[in-house]
């Protein structure tokens, strides 16, 4: 049995979604051949207490000072800040990921967040394991350089243009791998029709449907949702609020005109993606990964400067949807779908499937199934450097 140790974190949705789909994907895929274990270091109780709630201050920083975190993005994709940065996280979680590595005892090694890197290189190297570890990026576009580390056995890319960075940050193309970012296998599982989620859902068949996704990080769904509620042809109309009580409550108020779904969390996104003929939401890497590989057209109303504006573009270079800024421009696109019996919407459908893949998760189970065996290697010191920062954090390493 080999057992597979997959490391995440909370700074946002992607990186924990990604794991577990991963994890799901190995237990359908090989059940008792494999034993799954997801962990997120950040959270481990050896971990200084401001870093681990360093995950958590991403929903405030990208709210409150956006463009304070697109220059933020921007500074630290260089080599020196990059590099201090990961010596300094190396320092900080080495304890925790140690620890979680000698109490797991894995096979293989796959994170779907790229600041565990360096540090479990350096577990690897002072206590003579070669223990094979893969990254999964969990953007589209604009792919941080924290990332391309040639201290890993595989990198899995989302697409071709993320591979060519990969290359130009000299990884070598074997240890490249385009398999997609991975969403839960349920999303390429479930065969049922649209129309019979529908039923199942309480909706009618034939009515165009619409999905809108909603969190603490998005601002305009109310506003965009003004314009489908008030639009002069009968809709249905699918609202997750993403845990966001103070909108589901003003939204549960709210005066409606058309048929429609309210929800303030859900744990069966594919199923109403499956049911819907579009999506309204913003530009995460998550949300829309799932869009493309459901096969939606997909409306951008909100995308995080630096990180996530690469994945507009994406979508718009890609024909699967619109970026809209207002609720002019709302308006437009909605009649643009619905016009000539929907022939731009079903168009879109067919590029977004192009886009996306929906069998990431399992290309990558397979890649780590097929992963080397654990090689014994020479047990190396850390750099004298690391010794000191180790010293005066109060470290034994030696242990």
């Amino acid at each position: 049995m080999k057992k597979i140790l997959v490391l995440s974190a909370d700074a946002g949705y992607g990186h924990r979604s990604a794991a577990i789909a991963i994890a799901t994907a190995l237990q359908i895929q090989y059940g008792e051949e494999c034993e799954v274990v997801v962990n997120n270091p950040l959270e481990d109780e050896r971990t200084p207490t401001f870093l681990r709630e360093s995950q958590y201050d991403y929903d405030k920083i990208v709210n409150n000072m956006p463009e304070l975190y697109r220059v933020g993005f921007a500074i630290s994709d260089a080599k020196v800040p990059t590099a201090l940065t990961e010596s300094i996280v190396t320092v900080l979680l080495f304890e925790g990921l140690r620890d979680i590595i000698r109490e797991v005892q894995p096979d293989v090694i796959v994170s779907t967040y790229p600041l565990y890197q360096v540090p479990i290189h350096l577990v690897k190297t002072i206590y003579g394991l070669d223990i094979p570890y893969y990254t999964v990026i969990t953007d589209l576009v604009s792919i941080h350089q924290f990332w391309f580390s040639d201290l890993v056995q595989g990198c899995m890319v989302p697409n071709e243009l993320v591979r060519q960075k990969a290359l130009q940050n000299k990884l070598s193309a074997e240890r490249v791998h385009v398999t997609g970012i991975p969403v839960h296998p349920s999303l390429s599982l479930d065969k049922r029709s649209k129309d019979d989620i529908r039923r199942t859902l309480g909706l009618k068949p034939n009515l165009p449907t619409f999905l809108f996704v909603g969190s603490k990080r998005v601002d305009k769904l109310e506003d965009t949702l003004r314009v489908f509620n008030h639009y002069g042809q009968a809709l249905q109309l699918i609202v997750v609020c993403g845990n966001n009580q103070e909108l589901y409550d003003a939204l549960s108020n709210k005066a409606w005109h058309q048929t429609h779904l309210l929800y303030n969390f859900v744990e069966n996104m594919p199923e109403l993606m499956r049911a819907s003929d579009a999506i309204i939401c913003k530009a995460g890497g998550l949300i829309t990964t799932e869009s493309l590989a459901s096969g939606l057209p997909i409306m951008i109303t909100e995308a995080i400067p630096g990180q996530e504006t690469g994945n507009a573009k994406f979508i718009l270079e890609h024909k699967a949807g619109f970026w809209v800024h207002n609720p002019l421009e709302t308006l437009e696109a909605l009649h643009h779908w619905l016009s000539f019996d929907g022939q731009l919407m079903k168009e879109q459908a067919q590029n977004s499937l192009k886009a996306g893949k929906a069998d990431a998760a399992f290309k990558i189970a397979e890649l780590l199934m097929q992963a080397p065996p654990v090689a014994k290697i020479e047990k190396k010191r850390p750099q004298p450097m690391l010794l000191k920062w180790f010293d005066n954090n109060h470290i034994n390493w030696d242990s």
